[in-house]
């Protein structure tokens, strides 16, 4: 008797016991599809960016990964070439010859980023304040330069986005975000290494000296809605209101050619003029064209101009003199003591925390023996040394000697103190909050990464790549396998119940209508 109940209530255990394990299973199953999921990026993406200053044309490569963070790439330099040569301003005269030299970098370029790639990377060429002079000289030869680029690049297999002349503005924000970016004050890597916007950190101004403008981009405490002077800039999901400026003629070497203009104009002779910025025995010459035929010294330019006259510059490594004739660049009597305009008349609100400066601004430091952040007492003193040495003596305290910086430097100093002190109005206690530096990591700092940051916003992000632990046909097949098995053995306990009971009704039924 015992055994026989013992049978029957088996096939009710084992089907308690698969309904169990099939609901455990299905539940198993759709928690490990769902949470052992893994997302894959669906690539990197390439950008190249053409600096083409007044000097000379730098390629930047940048790559970022295709899903982006909020609309922006997070970009990292990966490469980086000089073309050999002078800047594209400098092929007015011939501009079919400018395209040549760009091919050995283009080449390396082209090594860098994957094949099946070229066709999908973007390439931009931005012009900056050589071209801005070209083209308020000479509007057809600007163009006509402009247009050897884009033949230059049709032939090439990226996708040329054109060559553009950017605004000096622009050319100062790019340069401030650049800085800001490298710094890591729009992101930041959290614990659980997600990118995250960083928490009450203070963006830096930026300083830019280039060849023929500087720039100076800073948020300012006293924000006025200036529409000349003020960028609004998104990056990462936020907002930035940017002062900039960008000061033509300003750079280090049309600055120079000012100051060799306004040396000749103030000799008694115009064959040989005393420099005080050149070291002491240096002799140079120039053709007067090399610096009266800019744009910036046209109203120095005398009555008696001849292109092709020689004249030659003499060093006398003086270090005063040198710095009283550098202070006759800057227009410090149209400002009439306004404490909210540096020089020229431009409006400037007072500089606040801390800046970055790079490009010519580093080089000039480089040069002097002094790195990072010092005290403007240290700038000074290193300045009024260097100027006191020879030529000979230069050559061998330079790290690099190459005769067109060299000669410059002193120059170059005196004009950044100018600049900095009685231009910006940094002082004895906001100098030291200035940082000279060339690069973060392997990243250079420069305006054409920031050109890339927000052109990243204008190119569409892709979809990450889910990928699953089970292949969807074996979790679908998997899930319907277990839920038809629950289901069976499910209605398999409910027969089981059923069946008892009726032959349980049916047996009382029967003892009911026995006769006795």
């Amino acid at each position: 008797m015992a055994l026989s109940r013992m049978l029957t209530k088996t096939p009710s255990v084992v089907a308690q016991v698969f309904l169990l394990l099939s609901i455990v299973l299905v539940i198993a199953i759709a928690v490990i599809q769902r949470n052992q999921q893994k997302s894959l990026s669906p690539g990197l993406k390439y950008g190249i960016v053409l600096d083409a200053g007044s000097s000379r044309t730098t390629v930047y490569v940048y790559e970022w990964p295709a899903e982006k963070e909020n609309d922006t790439g997070v970009v990292s330099q990966i490469f980086k070439c000089n073309v050999k040569g002078p800047g594209i301003s400098s092929y007015e005269n011939n501009p079919r010859a400018l395209a040549k030299p760009f091919d050995d970098c283009l080449n390396k370029v082209k090594e860098r980023i994957p094949i099946h790639l070229h066709k999908n990377t973007s390439a931009y060429l931005g012009a900056t304040a050589g071209m801005r002079l070209l083209r308020l000289q000479n509007e057809t030869t600007a163009n006509e330069v402009l247009a050897s680029i884009q033949n230059y690049f049709r032939a090439q297999p990226f996708e040329f986005r054109g060559a553009k002349i950017i605004t000096g503005p622009e050319e100062g924000v790019y340069g401030w975000i650049t800085a800001n970016y490298l710094m890591g004050n729009f992101l930041e890597r959290n614990l659980w290494r997600a990118w995250v916007h960083p928490y009450r950190k203070e963006t830096m101004g930026a300083l830019d000296l280039g060849g023929a403008s500087t720039q100076i981009s800073f948020i300012s405490e006293d924000f006025q809605d200036n529409s000349n002077s003020t960028l609004h800039v998104k990056l990462y999901g936020y907002d930035y209101n940017v002062y900039t400026h960008s000061f033509q003629c300003y750079g280090r070497d049309e600055a120079e050619k000012r100051l060799l203009a306004l040396l000749l104009q103030k000799s008694r002779a115009s064959s040989k003029v005393d420099n005080p910025c050149y070291p002491q025995n240096y002799e140079t010459t120039f053709t007067m064209k090399y610096f009266y035929g800019s744009l910036c010294t046209q109203s120095l330019r005398p009555a008696n101009y001849y292109p092709n006259q020689l004249v030659k510059f003499h060093g006398t490594g003086d270090p005063g003199l040198c710095q009283e004739i550098v202070s006759l660049l800057f227009n410090f009597t149209a400002c009439r003591d306004r404490g909210d305009c540096p020089f020229n008349g431009i409006h400037q609100p007072k500089v606040k925390g801390n800046f970055v400066a790079f490009s010519g601004f580093y080089y000039t430091i480089n040069a002097l023996n002094l790195s990072g952040h010092f005290s403007l007492a240290d700038f000074n003193s290193s300045m009024w040394f260097f100027c006191a040495q020879s030529w000979v003596q230069l050559q061998f305290m330079l790290p690099k000697f190459e005769e067109t910086y060299a000669r410059s430097y002193c120059f170059s100093a005196n004009f950044i103190y100018y600049l900095l002190v009685h231009g910006y109005k940094f002082d004895a206690e906001t100098w030291p909050q200035i940082h000279f530096q060339k690069e973060v990591g392997n990243n250079s700092i420069a305006w054409s990464l920031g050109y890339m940051l927000s052109l990243t916003n204008m190119i569409p992000a892709e979809g990450k790549l889910i990928q699953l632990p089970l292949k969807p046909s074996l979790f679908t097949g998997l899930l319907l396998f277990f839920t038809t098995m629950a289901l069976l053995c499910l209605i398999f306990l409910v027969y089981l119940c059923i069946v008892p009971s009726n032959q349980k009704n049916i047996s009382h039924v029967e003892q009911v209508f026995t006769p006795e």
